[in-house]
């Protein structure tokens, strides 16, 4: 997966994002992120490239069989699951490089969304995505741009990867802040932590709103 150069179109508080883009009108649609990092919290580094050492076969397998349940896949231009199934899945790929809704030129089921022009709900009403999970897999702006939504984030830790001056999760992610404070911050709590590949030191834990 690669980062994305998306700058989030809205800024201010949760309550700002919640008044646009808040359950109602999203309907029946449940939002979940999904994402690997390193022990400092990237999932890139300074180029925007997902390095070998985060690739591991558990989480992929986690994630590939996630997002064969979900009912749209939504990242920046230049993040992408890849996998066999990856051209069946719809998807909503977002830019500022169009005014509101166009169509994406090269995979059949997507189409490109600036959120600045047109709400989520229109975007998933022109793509056909009446129902089902909205899956996020970044990149950074992307994932930053949801945190005020999301009903899940699945966050896959890499213990043994540090990633110096690579690309966080979130944009508020530095120094003194961690994945996890950011998702605390704005509302979610951790399931138990799980381990998908042990030896590896891979581990999963799901946070719920």
């Amino acid at each position: 997966m690669r980062e994305t150069a998306v700058r989030a179109p809205l800024a201010g508080n949760d309550s700002l994002w919640r008044a646009r883009y808040g359950r109602g009108m999203i309907g029946p649609h449940h939002i979940e992120g999904y994402a690997i990092v390193s022990a400092d919290g990237m999932i890139a580094d300074a180029a925007g490239n997902m390095p070998d050492t985060l690739h591991n076969e558990s989480d992929q397998r986690f994630l590939q069989t996630a997002l064969d349940r979900a009912g749209v896949v939504v990242h920046g231009r230049r993040s992408h699951e890849g996998g066999p199934r990856a051209a069946r899945r719809k998807r909503l790929i977002l830019t500022r490089r169009i005014a509101a809704i166009a169509p994406d030129p090269s995979p059949a089921n997507s189409l490109l969304w600036n959120p600045a022009g047109a709400t989520l709900a229109q975007a998933l009403a022109a793509l056909g995505a009446e129902d089902g999970i909205i899956a996020v897999i970044g990149g950074t702006e992307v994932f930053s741009f949801f945190l005020p939504l999301y009903d899940a984030f699945h966050l896959t830790r890499a213990a043994g990867v540090r990633i110096p001056g690579g690309r966080p999760l979130f944009a508020e992610v530095g120094p003194t802040t961690t994945p996890e404070d950011a998702l605390i911050h704005h509302g979610l709590r951790p399931r138990a932590r799980r381990d998908l590949d042990a030896a590896a030191g891979i581990t999963l834990t799901t946070w719920e709103r």
